[in-house]
């Protein structure tokens, strides 16, 4: 297909269960108490084969990513026949990265060695915390000794780890997340994964801050935590590429950059999203969530989309640059114009530009420093 031809192609692959549901987590994720994995083994195959009948010939796929839920509950069967199954309809770019997102409990950990020979090269390892009380607080059932031992088998099976915290937790210090920092970096891992804790709407956290049983740190409090993140992150030799994401020059996460450059992806399973470039245009999909009434649909129809819809141009563009300013090497302001039709009013550029919040040099925008840590506000007034 002429409009995807040269562009680089992503497979998201949802697995939607969870030993136990976390009180800050909105993802699509779901306790059970029996699952029938090979069943949806089986349905995830049928669907990414019926999704994949729908394109035109194309590129290559350049990454997969496992993601959840708890993508390391999966027997490895699941993974290597989903593996098996991209590989077979669409082939693999040299140098595939494939993801899977992990929890770090010793059951969990054994699974490693099977992953890493189903195909999996990249892990994502969610620790989330350095502290007991804080790690029963999020609901994490792993201590911090399992998740540092897991931390260490992982870097010792897979050559590429990412470390994934949590900070801004309720009542932490700037000098306790520095010292978490600390350990966390002694461990040498090429990719950090670093996320200020939001309370999302439907979840125990933001109850129990509704009703003033717990409160979110003071702006100063979490602002200093970001900076400091920053500085340090920078000086170990991995510089934010993206506003959370830091990582070695060259071990950024190829899968997450197709996001934050609005490439194309193939989402499958449960709840899953994708963003197409199709007919000169694009094509939004959207699984059903539900993941009985998914398994139901792709028995019946061989798919559980519920929405392929073309996306507006005036969507793909705010889309773009919602994404694209996230990360430290900006939006290409030309390639924004070509793909969209539409450009940025250089007026609110310049404005914004000389607050010192945006940055422009040879055709590229970017997010300063600055504007980073108030990047809500700078896309309200640049998309106004």
């Amino acid at each position: 297909m002429a409009e995807r031809a040269n562009r680089p192609l992503g497979l998201y692959v949802h697995w939607p269960f969870c030993l136990s549901k976390c009180p800050y987590c909105d993802f699509n994720s779901h306790v059970r108490a029996r699952i029938d994995a090979d069943a949806y083994a089986a349905a995830l195959v049928r669907e990414l084969q019926t999704v994949a009948a729908r394109l035109d010939s194309g590129p290559a796929l350049a990454s997969i990513f496992f993601g959840g839920g708890t993508p390391s509950l999966m027997p490895g069967e699941c993974v290597r026949a989903v593996i098996d199954a991209a590989r077979q309809r669409f082939g693999f770019e040299p140098g595939i990265e494939i993801t899977l997102e992990a929890n770090p409990t010793s059951v969990e950990a054994d699974r490693f060695r099977i992953y890493r020979d189903a195909g999996v090269n990249r892990l994502s390892l969610g620790v989330q915390a350095l502290d007991e009380v804080d790690l029963r607080a999020l609901g994490r059932m792993h201590t911090v000794d399992e998740a540092m031992r897991a931390v260490d088998l992982a870097q010792s099976v897979f050559e590429r780890v990412s470390f994934d915290l949590i900070y801004a937790r309720p009542a932490q210090s700037l000098e306790a997340w520095d010292a978490e920092l600390t350990r966390a970096l002694a461990v040498g891992c090429a990719h950090y994964a670093l996320y200020q804790l939001t309370f999302e709407e439907g979840t125990p956290f933001h109850a129990a801050r509704a009703r003033g049983l717990m409160k979110e740190l003071a702006p100063e409090i979490s602002t200093a935590m970001y900076e400091l993140t920053q500085q340090r992150l920078q000086a170990s030799g991995r510089p934010a590429y993206e506003i959370s994401n830091h990582a070695r020059p060259g071990e950024e996460s190829r899968h997450n950059l197709l996001y934050w450059r609005y490439g194309d992806y193939i989402g499958i399973g449960p709840g899953a999203h994708g963003r197409i470039g199709m007919g000169g245009g694009r094509v939004a999909t959207e699984t059903l969530r539900s993941p009985e009434d998914w398994l139901a649909h792709v028995d019946r129809d061989g798919h559980g989309v519920k929405s392929w819809e073309p996306v507006a141009p005036a969507d793909a563009f705010t889309e773009a640059v919602l994404m694209g300013l996230r990360l430290t090497e900006g939006i290409d302001l030309r390639a924004l114009e070509r793909a969209t039709g539409q450009s940025l009013p250089e007026g609110r550029i310049r404005t914004l530009r000389d607050q010192g919040l945006l940055v422009s040099t040879e055709g590229r925008l970017a997010a300063t420093p600055s504007g980073r840590l108030v990047l809500n506000a700078v896309l309200r007034q640049l998309l106004a």
